[in-house]
């Protein structure tokens, strides 16, 4: 069995904490790095440094912001009424690009899963619970993934919502554009026939 010197090991060790990278895509990224890039290597590291001290959460919807003011916490979005809250920071992208929506956002930054040690103080529960309570919050969407743990999620949020007088909505699940039911499973098929609308 190959073994690598010291440095080369903890290199491959640390491009193998992201997502979806294992031994060997880790062990190639190494190589080209050091082989090929050692110019994109060093791009990558003042990089990544920089994004480590100039990023930091939004005290108020938790995603990343760079600078005191946050995009996403804007008067022009408080007058909405509206907060929708997501799992990640790429849920809250993809509503975003959507286009749809202009209200504010909350980032969980997970769900809840008390096998994994996640409960509503990881969530940030708490300053979600008293932005419900401020009185500016009309409405609350939940965008959560429907997962066991989403649907867990997504119960908990609404009735903490529901105790504070805000009314509860949840995005819809189901059929996709362009799907065809024949190929549709069960599950989904199940969840597009209870949420039907009128037409």
């Amino acid at each position: 069995m190959a073994t690598y010197t010291p440095r080369l090991t903890r290199l491959i060790d640390a491009l193998r904490r992201l997502p979806g990278v294992g031994p060997k895509s880790a062990q190639r990224m190494a190589f080209h790095l050091l082989d090929r890039d050692r110019d994109g290597a060093a791009f990558l590291t003042t990089t990544l440094a920089e994004a480590l001290t100039g990023i930091e959460r939004c005290p108020r919807c938790r995603m990343f912001r760079e600078d005191s003011r946050c995009s996403y916490c804007g008067d022009a979005r408080f007058a909405t009424g509206q907060l929708c809250v997501v799992e990640h920071p790429a849920d809250l992208i993809a509503v975003e690009n959507t286009g749809s929506y202009r209200g504010r956002y909350f980032v969980l930054m997970g769900r809840l899963s008390p096998i994994d040690g996640i409960g509503p103080a990881e969530l940030g529960l708490d300053n979600l619970a008293a932005q419900l309570t401020d009185g500016d919050v009309r409405e609350l969407i939940i965008a959560i993934n429907p997962t066991v743990e989403g649907e867990a999620t997504a119960y908990y949020l609404a009735e903490l919502a529901r105790a504070r007088g805000v009314a509860v909505t949840r995005i819809a699940h189901g059929v996709p554009m362009g799907g065809e039911l024949e190929y549709v499973d069960g599950g989904t098929l199940a969840r597009a026939l209870s949420g039907r609308m009128p037409v």
